[in-house]
């Protein structure tokens, strides 16, 4: 394929795992996922130094584990999912390459609000499933303020501190593959 080629991905949402993590109480983390999910990538041939990401998941597909929590979660207190039914990103500027990482600069939105974030990209390599598909893997890392989208609700300690931490730190694992021509 052409370096100059622009080459259209899409995310393979059966192998890709969309998560984040959270410190609850000051003691532990508590982590959960979005079940549903899209994006695309279009690259300069299979460069993805080059790519441009849209990213999207549905605020009510959140899944802790817990449903008592995931309907707080949906609910006005956080995602507010009935008014923001969609939590997006959009990769901005070129994609800084170090060996086999990267640093993807872009813009989140959540409830309305887009802020810019940073995430660190892990590149695991590029392959052809048995059926002649052309895949690409990546690891994403990221943390973000969750207050700085609106994201306020808490609850005080009795000995100090909060219940939920605003730190949220994000972990995907994404498969792409490169749409056919």
């Amino acid at each position: 394929m052409s370096i100059n080629t622009l080459t259209k991905w899409t995310i393979d949402a059966a192998h890709s795992e969309i998560r984040f993590k959270v410190r609850h109480m000051m003691l532990s983390n508590v982590s959960g996922n979005f079940k549903e999910f899209s994006a695309t990538a279009e690259t300069l041939g299979d460069d993805f130094s080059t790519a441009k990401v849209v990213f999207t998941a549905q605020a009510a597909s959140i899944d802790s584990g817990i449903a008592q929590r995931d309907e707080h979660l949906k609910g006005p207190d956080f995602f507010d999912a009935a008014a923001h039914p969609e939590i997006k990103f959009e990769s901005q500027g070129p994609i800084e390459k170090h060996q086999n990482d990267y640093v993807m600069n872009g813009v989140l939105e959540i409830r309305g609000v887009s802020k810019p974030v940073k995430m660190s990209v892990e590149f695991n390599g590029t392959g052809k499933d048995p059926w002649g598909n052309m895949k690409s893997g990546y690891t994403l890392h990221g943390k973000i303020n969750r207050k700085d989208w609106g994201l306020n609700w808490n609850a005080p300690l009795e000995a100090g501190g909060w219940l939920v931490s605003e730190d949220i730190f994000i972990q995907c694992e994404v498969q792409f593959t490169r749409v056919a021509e």
